[in-house]
């Protein structure tokens, strides 16, 4: 079957067989399909969409290109959390030690940034020596020893995906649902999981910004995980602000060590993280209900379970041992760091989301082109939640940059990107609906 042929029916809105998903999956995967005709598949997908069977035939292809992982020797339930991107989204750098701690194994293989959102390896490749490429036997090791290991997709795991990933990112064709699903799921089946639940951002800084379109990504990957045999559930977050007050990679690593120390109780972030946790550990079958899965990861982030299990990940997976204690050592900063203050008194009403991702990336911290080298070291911090009341002259955050005219540059960026006013926003709540098989 020719590539272009493929390309040709879903381009006029045909629906392609198993066969045809299969044979173009295989070209893609050996070389045969360009990346202009990978990038002419995904475009055509975007548009056309593909129904149930398709996205299923799509999934267990890219599944199917490489190897699948078989824990049979770990003695606890194999789990794991993907999200489907937001802006400073680094939940699953504490959510995984915080899940390992309250009894789970945790393999999780994450991704790069992807549009405007931030990629979990760029963050942990922040951090000097992590290896996100381990060998599979130090892998394993991680896993057993500290409960979880967050790294990349190796060569062998659903390589279909590591490379229809990377065009997706720079061909706007990241919000397509079929695509999405295809990709997180694939690999999720590939790393032999026996449970799962996903983290669905909706608002302004994520891929869906209606709640429509958000449960209907959800509902979409939940039917597909549970029918291929993964039980699987989803949380759907707000996305309208960043989730973290941090944006960036280093800024984002030193974040999740204040979260697991305790530093960040009570933060919108906070309470996504917990409630995944419990989530999880329910999905899994360790907690019967929700509220005795939230006061479970709620004692492993207050007794110090979750951060011994954070330390131990990276420093077998070739980190510094004393991370945790000594963040400031081992993380680079960036030359210029600049206070952006607000211009006028009020309540930080809203926020776009989105800018402030793209504010990164145009900062050196995210990928215009696939193989592009990232700064770790720039974005923003200390950003004030939406609600915050402000004078005139009140820091709204910090930008870091790599000199002083490109960090006045992206204050003044980011400044704009904010919205004060007179009267305080409606309170909100993080989470916004679960959805289940």
């Amino acid at each position: 079957m020719l590539p272009q042929e493929i390309i040709r029916r879903k381009r006029d809105g045909e629906v392609l067989t198993a066969g045809e998903i299969g044979a173009f999956i295989a070209a893609l995967t050996d070389g045969a399909a360009s990346e202009g005709q990978i990038a002419a598949f995904a475009m055509a997908i975007w548009f056309r969409g593909m129904d149930a069977r398709e996205t299923v035939a799509l999934t267990e292809a890219m599944r199917d290109s490489g190897d699948v992982l078989d824990w049979r020797e770990i003695d606890r339930p194999v789990a794991d959390k993907h999200s489907t991107g937001g802006v400073g989204d680094n939940v699953s750098l504490m959510l995984a030690p915080i899940a390992a701690a309250c009894g789970l194994a945790v393999p999780m293989i994450s991704g790069r940034g992807l549009g405007h959102t931030g990629g979990t390896l760029d963050k942990l490749e922040s951090i000097p020596g992590y290896a996100i490429d381990p060998a599979p036997s130090l892998f394993r090791k991680t896993v057993r020893e500290a409960g979880c290991a967050i790294v990349g997709q190796s060569a062998a795991l659903a390589p279909a995906d590591r490379r229809l990933y990377a065009i997706r990112d720079v061909t706007a064709t990241v919000d397509s649902v079929p695509l999405i699903t295809a990709s997180i799921l694939s690999k999720k089946l590939a790393a032999g999981l026996q449970s799962l639940v996903l983290d669905v951002k909706l608002g302004n800084g994520a891929f869906m910004t209606s709640r429509a379109d958000a449960e209907r990504l959800a509902h979409a990957l939940v039917e597909v995980a549970n029918g291929a045999g993964l039980p699987t559930t989803a949380l759907i977050t707000d996305m309208n602000q960043p989730l973290a007050d941090a944006v960036g990679n280093v800024v984002e690593v030193e974040n999740c060590i204040d979260v697991l120390k305790g530093a960040k109780k009570g933060t919108r972030l906070e309470r996504v993280v917990l409630s995944l946790a419990a989530e999880m550990l329910v999905s899994a079958g360790v907690e019967a209900d929700a509220a005795a899965a939230h006061g479970r990861a709620q004692r492993a982030l207050a007794d110090g379970s979750a951060a011994e299990a954070f330390s131990k990940m990276i420093f077998l997976l070739g980190g510094p041992a004393k991370l945790m204690d000594e963040p400031s050592r081992w993380l680079a900063r960036a030359p210029v760091i600049l206070p952006v203050t607000a211009d006028t008194g009020g309540y930080v009403a809203s926020c776009d989301t989105r800018g402030i991702g793209l504010a990164v990336i145009e900062l050196g911290g995210g990928r215009t082109r696939p193989d592009e080298v990232i700064d770790h070291r720039v974005g923003f911090d200390r950003l004030l939640p939406l609600g915050s009341r402000v004078e005139k002259g009140d820091e709204l955050g910090r930008v870091h940059a790599r000199s002083q005219e490109e960090a006045e540059a992206f204050a003044a960026r980011l400044r704009a990107l904010y919205t004060i006013e007179d009267a305080a926003p409606l309170p909100d709540y993080p989470i916004v609906s679960r959805i289940s098989g």
